[in-house]
């Protein structure tokens, strides 16, 4: 029996996502959304893509989420978007209230599904889905490290003229202004990144890192970005319905690990089918560490905020 995918949101991220997961296969979709008529056209324009495409999956539209129920895996993206000059901090209280309603839909149509969380502000609503659904934590998922590596690595790839393929880096912490890159553990073929580029200058992409999101609204005007983060969905998704054990940064409920606790930080997981299947601590440099610390001290400010 194929699995089966909701996707909450039919917006760009949302709309994207699903055309990525009917292109890989990896399982019916349901784009679910509380615009009448968007996420059924959206629904219906992917379907009719299958003769062409060659993908054979079923893709339905719908604002009745009935049509969710014993959905394998459920993404949130649904959500307030960014604007220009606004931080993903401003998110949170609207956020909230969409991220808190739709969990509870989740657990009442699909109580065994694993939930991945997109909406912004991502720890703060990774956590949020975590507390209304009562799900263990392996269940419950934040996309942003994913992401912000791959931003991290297509911005080293450019300034040093190699494959990105050859670019291995990770990016941990909130997914947000604090995000930490981890320049010890950056390498291209193997080769530290500290033999290859100033540190001026790695310290330029770190930041230019951290503000990659605000850098696509900025030049969108309307609307924030969607190829990449619905890229990553797709990679995560793929790493658990076919229990690849592949390990990727995510935002994860950590309990004691890297010193902190009771909160979704971005760590390096092992995802495979039971979603996260463990928390991998690397050894970081004191500089590292720091940043790690105030990266969750800033995702703590916005949990308290939210009471979650």
């Amino acid at each position: 029996m194929r699995k089966k995918i909701t996707v909450v949101g039919s917006g760009n991220v949302g709309a994207t996502l699903a055309h990525r997961l009917a292109d890989k296969q990896l399982g019916d979709i349901v784009l679910i959304d509380i615009l009448e008529g968007i996420p059924q056209g959206k629904g219906l324009d992917l379907l009719q893509s299958g003769p062409i495409e060659g993908y054979d999956v079923r893709i339905k539209g719908t604002n009745d989420y009935a049509d969710t129920a014993n959905s394998d895996l459920v993404v949130i993206t649904a959500g307030f978007p960014r604007k220009p000059g606004m931080s993903r901090d401003d998110l949170l209280k609207a956020n909230f209230d969409v991220v808190k309603a739709t969990t509870a839909q989740v657990v009442k149509h699909s109580p065994e599904s694993i939930l991945i969380v997109v909406t912004n502000p991502l720890d703060a609503m990774a956590q949020t889905a975590y507390r209304v659904s009562g799900f263990s934590k392996n269940r419950v998922i934040g996309m942003a490290g994913v992401l912000d590596t791959a931003r991290y690595r297509t911005f080293l790839a450019e300034a040093l003229n190699v494959s990105v393929q050859d670019v291995q880096g990770l990016v941990l912490g909130g997914h947000g202004d604090t995000m930490v890159p981890v320049p010890s553990y950056t390498t291209v073929a193997g080769i530290p990144i500290a033999d290859l580029m100033p540190k001026e200058q790695l310290d330029k992409i770190i930041a230019r890192t951290a503000k990659g999101g605000g850098e696509i609204v900025n030049l969108l005007k309307t609307g924030s970005a969607y190829y990449a983060p619905s890229a990553a969905v797709a990679q995560m998704v793929d790493a658990i319905f076919n229990d690849r054990k592949k390990v990727l940064p995510c935002a994860a409920y950590l309990e004691g690990e890297y010193g902190i606790n009771g909160l979704f930080v971005g760590v390096p997981v092992k995802l495979g089918a039971r979603g996260i299947e463990q928390i991998i601590e690397i050894k970081l440099t004191a500089e590292e560490k720091a940043a790690l610390q105030k990266s969750a001290a800033a995702v703590k400010e916005l949990v308290d905020i939210i009471g979650v």
